[in-house]
Order: structure tokens, then C-alpha cells, then sequence
């Protein structure tokens, strides 16, 4: 009775053990939560709430919109505020997911009787999500390797520069929900394939659906589970799991992204989609081989084989051919313009320059990847060696995700966005498997001498055991004892060889104990490291708002309010109706923030209306009154920084107005604004960039600022300090004369000008001849 009750206090503080773990984990994953959502607050306190950047006020005044007219009205709105005269469908064009959400949100707390305004939600909505996104890492890593890495996953996402930079509060962007979907999708894969449940396959491709209807970099993962699947196919790892992981998600998930409006047909029609579906069918081709070879003899099975894989490659073949002559007929071969500048980056800069003047599409350099994921870089690689033993679907999965993430960042700066959950899922794996290997030698090197003793007393039973079963007793009771043993070493012999391997096992990953402390100690002086690096970059690097600016010097902090102040000014100032030209970095701003008709803004979906007005930027000054005069354009806006040494200003993105402007209207030649090679703005500057309406409208009376018109930016003295305009005025300057708004002349007056050859027929016969000559303006 004894022996039969022994083993329940052992099973209950194992149960315990689990129960207290389990917690614990609950307990520190609320803490990541926490931690995720407050360090994105740093632009508030510091700031104040207010959106940032460029593309977050078109979301946001999408926002407002559907929370005041409501969902039927928002996917039949056109706007006519924005790329004028064309207009803009915003339902059949836009990504609906951020906005969905965060009116959700809001109409949910406004139903609770919390009175949040539009405004706070879409400020504090990236932060949020940036939790959720910490919690679906744990999920995801834990799936792979456990919840030690899960949990050292997440805690290093939420702190992670790369993500940081797109999450902070105020930052109501796509990615805010959409690395929270991408994250979310894998899990879903993963748990998919290691489960084989239907229901999870179901969540997967809702998850999918939801990335779609978030962020167009959904293709990522359309993509890349594809690609492992033909992995793991290739290397012989096909499971009905694994079929149950893919085709669902391929069939429900395509039928629910089509239903998406800006991905339409898209979603069966573009290259983008069509390795899913190759893959598809091999997958189905796949499956049918071993439903053959289970049901058939070795013999017919070959023979059955062999027909399968005709018909199969056949029907390969066709299906190919298809999607040849769909994609010939397609003079992009059916890929969009940002996927042929992943797959080549020299593409956008070579024919598609509206997509190389952005600067996240540019390649990042060599120091951005130690800004953006730090000691991550150089844990990556452990972690990849770590996902290798052993090798399962799940850790070839994340593997295939890190290596395509490393290259994508390696094209597109941007793209360091989808490689920080990668690195940090390796770093979480790297740091428990190194983690699990100290404190477990540093626990067996302290508790050295008792377990030696348990061993040698464990080896010196063994062969009384045996010995006593060999021995033949007569005596019934004896007999019996003897019986009982053998029964009791049977059932102990499955628990007992893999103790023994266990402990061969633990014993050839041991390390000197001084050895382990010091590694313990370098990982932890590691971590810290980590840590301060991420307050930093959230604090300082990330924090700033684009919209109002800071600068640090002797006499203190001082801000830079410029943009706000011109946005009231053109909001206070000019009629509801007016159309207002500027490049198109800053149309989002001027239609939410002045409430203004822009004619071009950042959705960039028209290229000839783009080069239109970079060609008046580049003309002289009567050609470009003449562009937008056509336009109905009355208000000009230029931001310049060379008064306080702003760098983002409309001359150095000059250029690529040029560019932009001459791949549709050949007369603009970049060479004509250059000297020798040089982009100058001196006394060495050409006349054409002398003259262009570019340099006209930054630096009008420039000159009386210091005397010398001394470009702070650009470190010279500008070529042509006095000057006059003829066809603009200026109506307002900021403060620190970052922005700069001119109006347009009226047309001169034709009838003014056939009455002053009137008069002069009257009061002058002399000079009745020359009255005569035809008026120009007629």
C-alpha cells in the first residue's frame, strides 16, 4: 500500500510545480503587455497627443469620417478634396482594416460611456496593438521551441527599435495592426500544422483575412507558406497536417481577400499570388501519391505512380502556360511596381522614379540594422543553430522566415519592420537554449556530490536486482516476491532509459561552473545593454512628431511649430473652395489639417498628375503660372529649411521632381540642373536652376535675413539673392520660415489693355502706327 501511495505527493507538486508556472507566465506576459504599451508613450509625454507623420492624418481623417457617417457611407465615398480634378473612390482604395478597427474601438467605448474623442484612439491604437503583437510572438515562439522562448521573445519585441518606430503613440498607420495580423497568421500556421485542427486551419485563414483587409504586405505571407510547405514536401516532410495547414488557408483565405475591395480580383489575377496556387495543386498531387501507396500493393503502386505524375505534370504544365500568358500580357508581367523593385532594386530607380524618391524604399545601411534590432543581429545566429536541434516543421518554418526577411530588409529600409518579430523569435530561442544550458550546469556542478551519491547507490541496486530475479526459491512466498519484482521492473524500465539517456545527455552539455556564471553574467550585462538602447531610441529617436519639430542648444529646448501654423493659416485664410499646389509629401496634412483641395497627395496612384506638377516646380515661372493656373490651382506651398537647417525641405527633393517631371514631359532634362555632375545652388548653379519656380518661391527675399542668404542645409551662399516675381505673391511666411505660401496673379486684363490702345489713338497721331501692332494678350 505503501509503494502504491508513493507516488501521489510526487504528483501533485508536479501538478503544482505546472500550475505556479503557468501563472507565472500569465503574470509576466501582462507585465510585456505593459511594458510594450508604455514605452510608445514617450511622444506624448514629451510632445503631446497628436498624430505623426504623413500618411496617419489621411487615416485618420478616414476615421473620422466613418465614425460620423458610418460604414455604407464609407465605401461609397468620394472624395473631392484630393487629387483634383480626378477625385478619389477612398472605399475601393484604401486598406480598410486600421481604420475598421480603431472605429470599432471607438464606437465600442462610446457605447460604454467612455467619451473618447476619434483623435485619442487613433493615437493610442498602435501601442495597444503593439501588446497584442508581444502576446501573438509569445504564441508563436512557444509553438517552436517552448515558453522560456516564447516568453524571452516577446519581451524583446516589445522593446524593439525597428517595430517601435512604426508603433508609437500617434503613429495610425497600416503596420500599427498589420505586424500584430502578420504575427498572429503564423501562429495560427504553425499551431495548424503541429495540431492538424480543422478549426485552427478556420482561425488561420481568418487571420489572413484580416492582414489583407490591414496592410498590402499580406503578400509576404502568401508567399512565404508557400514556400515552406514546398520545403518541407522537397525534404519528404509531408503529414496530412501539413495539408490540412495549407489548403484551407489557400481556398478561404483567397475567397475572403478577394471580398476586400482595393485586392478585388487581384488576389487570383497578380504574380504576387500565383506560387500559392502552383503549389496548391503540387500539394494535391502530393496527397493523392500516398493515398495510392496506402491502398495499393508495391506493384501497382509504381505503375499508378508513374500515371499520376504524367497527369500531374501535364496538368502542371497547363496551368503554367496559363498564368505565361496572362503574365505576358501584363507589360509589368503582373507584378505591382514595389514587389519588381524587392526582386530588383535597381527596377524603381531605373523606370519607376516616384517609387525611388521615397526614402523607407530605399536600401538600409549597415548601421540602421544595429539601430533598429541592436544585439538582435548578433543573436540571430545562435538562434538559427538552435532551431536546427532538432530540426521539426515549425523551426524550418521560422528559419525560412528569417532568411527572406533578411533579404527583403536588405532592399527595402521599410521592410526592417517585418524582420524585427523574425530576429526576435531567433533571439528569444537563442537566449532560453543558452539560458536553459548555464543554469542547468551551474545546478548540476552545486548539486555535483549528491547526485554522484544517488547514481552510485541507482548502479549498485541494479545488479542486486537482477541477481535476486535469477535466483530459484522454493518457498511459495518467495515466489511471489519474486513475481512482484519482475512486474515492478517491467513497468519501471520505460521511465528508466530515458533517465539514463537524459543524464548521459545532461552531462555532455555541462560547463565549468565558472564558466557558466561568467556566461550568465555576459548575457545579462548583454540584456541591459539591449534595454537602454530601446529607451533611447523610443525616447529620442522615435518620439519626435514630424509635424512639430525640436532642437536642442545652448539657450534650451526650441520648438518648431511651423507646419501647424501654416495649415491654420491656409485653414483661416482662403476660401473653402481654393486649390492649393505643393508636393505631394505634404497632401495628406494640408486636406485633414487645412481642409484644403490638394491636387496631388501621398496615395501616389496617378504618376502623370505627379510629374505634372513637378514639371511646373521645374519650369520658369510664367510656364509653371500657366500649368497651374490650368490646374484652378490659387495657393502654392513649399517648405523650406535652409533658415534653421531643416534638411527635409522641397530643394533637396528637388531632383526627383525633376526626374518624376521628365519621365513624362521630355522637355525636363535633369542634365540642365546640374553643373558637371553637381547638384549646386551658388553662383555655379545653372540658369535653368536659377530660374526654375522651385528656387523662386524658397528663397524670395532670402537674402534679408542675414545680409548673405546663407543656405544653412546646403552650407553655401545661394547663386541669385535679388530677384522680383511676377506672376506670384507672397501671402504668408512661418515663423521660422519652414513653410512658405504664395498665391497666384490674376491673368492680366484684356479689356484694360484694348482701352489704353484707345486712348492712345486719341491723344497721340504720331503714334497711331504703332497703336496699330497686335496685342499680344488678344
Amino acid at each position: 500500500m505503501a509503494a502504491l501511495e508513493s507516488p501521489q505527493p510526487a504528483a501533485t507538486a508536479t501538478a503544482m510545480r505546472h500550475a505556479f508556472g503557468n501563472v507565472l507566465s500569465v503574470l509576466i506576459l501582462v507585465l510585456i503587455g505593459v511594458l510594450a504599451f508604455s514605452i510608445r508613450l514617450f511622444s506624448v509625454i514629451k510632445y503631446e497627443s497628436v498624430i505623426h507623420e504623413f500618411d496617419p492624418y489621411f487615416n485618420y481623417r478616414v476615421t473620422q469620417f466613418l465614425s460620423k457617417n458610418g460604414i455604407y457611407e464609407f465605401w461609397n465615398w468620394f472624395d473631392d478634396r484630393t487629387w483634383y480634378p480626378l477625385g478619389r473612390v477612398i472605399g475601393g482604395t484604401v486598406y480598410p482594416g486600421l481604420t475598421l478597427t480603431a472605429g470599432t474601438i471607438w464606437w465600442v467605448l462610446n457605447s460604454l460611456n467612455i467619451p473618447l474623442s476619434v483623435e485619442t484612439v487613433c493615437v493610442f491604437t498602435a501601442p495597444v496593438f503593439s501588446a497584442f503583437a508581444s502576446w501573438a510572438t509569445y504564441l508563436l515562439t512557444k509553438e517552436v521551441k517552448g515558453s522560456g522562448a516564447g516568453l524571452a521573445a516577446a519581451v524583446l519585441l516589445a522593446m524593439v527599435p525597428s517595430y517601435i518606430s512604426r508603433s508609437v503613440a500617434g503613429s495610425y498607420d497600416n503596420e500599427a495592426v498589420a505586424i500584430f495580423a502578420l504575427i498572429f497568421t503564423f501562429y495560427l500556421y504553425i499551431k495548424t500544422l503541429n495540431t492538424g485542427s480543422l478549426f485552427y486551419a478556420t482561425l488561420n485563414a481568418l487571420a489572413y483575412f484580416y492582414m489583407v483587409c490591414s496592410w498590402g504586405g499580406y503578400t509576404f505571407i502568401i508567399n512565404l507558406i508557400p514556400m515552406h510547405v514546398l520545403l518541407c514536401i522537397v525534404t519528404g516532410r509531408y503529414s496530412p497536417r501539413l495539408y490540412i495547414a495549407y489548403a484551407p488557408l489557400v481556398v478561404l483565405g483567397t475567397l475572403l481577400a478577394a471580398l476586400v475591395p482595393v485586392v478585388g480580383f487581384n488576389a487570383v489575377l497578380t504574380s504576387e499570388h500565383f506560387a500559392s496556387f502552383l503549389v496548391f495543386i503540387i500539394i494535391h498531387v502530393v496527397a493523392l501519391v500516398y493515398y495510392i501507396k496506402g491502398i495499393l500493393t508495391p506493384k501497382m503502386f509504381k505503375v499508378a505512380v508513374t500515371l499520376v505524375v504524367s497527369i500531374g505534370m501535364v496538368v502542371c504544365f497547363i496551368v503554367v502556360a496559363i498564368l505565361v500568358a496572362l503574365v505576358a500580357s501584363s507589360p509589368t508581367g503582373g507584378w505591382s511596381g514595389r514587389s519588381l523593385s524587392l526582386l530588383d532594386p535597381t527596377y524603381a530607380s531605373k523606370y519607376i522614379p516616384i517609387i525611388a524618391s521615397v526614402s523607407e524604399h530605399q536600401p538600409p545601411t549597415w548601421p540602421s540594422y544595429f539601430m533598429d534590432i541592436n544585439v538582435l543581429a548578433f543573436l540571430v545566429p545562435a538562434g538559427i543553430i538552435a532551431c536546427f536541434s532538432p530540426l521539426s516543421d515549425s523551426s524550418s518554418f521560422v528559419v525560412l522566415y528569417i532568411v527572406m526577411s533578411v533579404y527583403f530588409s536588405g532592399v527595402m529600409v521599410r521592410l526592417m519592420l517585418v524582420l524585427a518579430p523574425a530576429a526576435c523569435i531567433m533571439s528569444g530561442i537563442a537566449l532560453s537554449q543558452a539560458f536553459d544550458v548555464f543554469t542547468g550546469s551551474i545546478k548540476y556542478q552545486l548539486g555535483g556530490s549528491s547526485k554522484s551519491t544517488d547514481d552510485a547507490e541507482d548502479t549498485s541496486n541494479a545488479p542486486k536486482d537482477d541477481a535476486s530475479a535469477g535466483k530459484t526459491d522454493k518457498g511459495e512466498e518467495i515466489v511471489k516476491e519474486r513475481s512482484s519484482k519482475k512486474g515492478k521492473k517491467k513497468e519501471r524500465e520505460p521511465a528508466d532509459k530515458p533517465s539514463v539517456k537524459s543524464k548521459a545527455k545532461k552531462k555532455a552539455l555541462v560547463l565549468p561552473l565558472e564558466t557558466s556564471v561568467v556566461a550568465l553574467l555576459l548575457l545579462i550585462m548583454l540584456g541591459a545593454f539591449y534595454v537602454i538602447h530601446c529607451v533611447w531610441a523610443a525616447a529620442e529617436a522615435y518620439s519626435a512628431p514630424s509635424i512639430v519639430l525640436t532642437s536642442q542648444s545652448r539657450d534650451g529646448l526650441h520648438v518648431f511649430d511651423d507646419f501647424r501654423e501654416s495649415y491654420a493659416w491656409l485653414s483661416h485664410n482662403t476660401d473653402v473652395d481654393d486649390k492649393v499646389a505643393s508636393w505631394w509629401d505634404y497632401g495628406y496634412q494640408t486636406t485633414a489639417m487645412a481642409n484644403r483641395t490638394v491636387i496631388v497627395d501621398n496615395n501616389t496612384w496617378n504618376n502623370t498628375h505627379i510629374a505634372t506638377v513637378g514639371t511646373a516646380m521645374s519650369s520658369p515661372e510664367k510656364a509653371a503660372w500657366e500649368i497651374f493656373n490650368s490646374l484652378d490651382v490659387k495657393y502654392v506651398l513649399v517648405v523650406f529649411g535652409g533658415l534653421i537647417g531643416y534638411p527635409s525641405d522641397d530643394i533637396n527633393k528637388f531632383l526627383w521632381m525633376v526626374r518624376i517631371g521628365g519621365g513624362v514631359f521630355p522637355h525636363i532634362k535633369e542634365a540642365d540642373y546640374l553643373r558637371d555632375g553637381q547638384y549646386r545652388i551658388d553662383s555655379e548653379a545653372t540658369p535653368t536652376m536659377l530660374n526654375c519656380l522651385m528656387y523662386k518661391l524658397s528663397y524670395y527675399r532670402f537674402v534679408e535675413t542675414d545680409g548673405k542668404a546663407y543656405d544653412r542645409v546646403r552650407r553655401t551662399e545661394i547663386g541669385k539673392k535679388h530677384f522680383k516675381l511676377t506672376h506670384f505673391e507672397e501671402v504668408f511666411t512661418s515663423h521660422h520660415w519652414m513653410v512658405r505660401i504664395y498665391k497666384l496673379k490674376p491673368a492680366k486684363n484684356r479689356i484694360r489693355g484694348r482701352a489704353k490702345k484707345l486712348k492712345s489713338k486719341t491723344t497721340s497721331s504720331g503714334w497711331s502706327s504703332k497703336s496699330a501692332k497686335k496685342n499680344p494678350w488678344v
